[in-house]
């Protein structure tokens, strides 16, 4: 940091991070991050999430993290919540498919077949 201004910009920037992760919005999505989840991937896909929502700049989204699920076989997992609908849970998410994810059943409001 070489300027009050460069260290303002950073705070802003954790800021706008931090609504994604904390927030209570409308629209939920929840990554398993148990040992087995972190094991399989999980946190490349919740940063892949991360970044595709702070790529489109939505923050009506919050994302959290869960402990294990109890079903390593499938990890890493990703559940969608959406309010009056019902909880959608994704198996074996890469990177890509949580992009999906989030321009598919979030952005375009349909749920991903596989």
């Amino acid at each position: 940091m070489k300027s009050l201004e460069e260290l303002e910009k950073l705070r802003k920037k954790m800021q706008e991070e931090l609504k994604l992760r904390e927030g209570e919005q409308q629209t939920k999505i929840v990554v398993s991050m148990g040992t087995c989840g972190i094991a399989a991937g999980a946190r490349d896909v919740l940063s892949a999430i991360l970044e595709e929502l702070g790529k489109r700049k939505m923050s009506d989204v919050t994302v959290t993290q869960a402990g294990c699920a109890g079903k390593c076989d499938v990890e890493p997992l990703v559940e969608v919540i959406k309010p009056g609908r019902e909880k959608v849970t994704y198996q074996h998410v890469d990177k890509d498919k949580a992009r999906r994810i989030v321009v598919e059943h979030i952005i375009n409001e349909k749920a991903l077949d596989e």
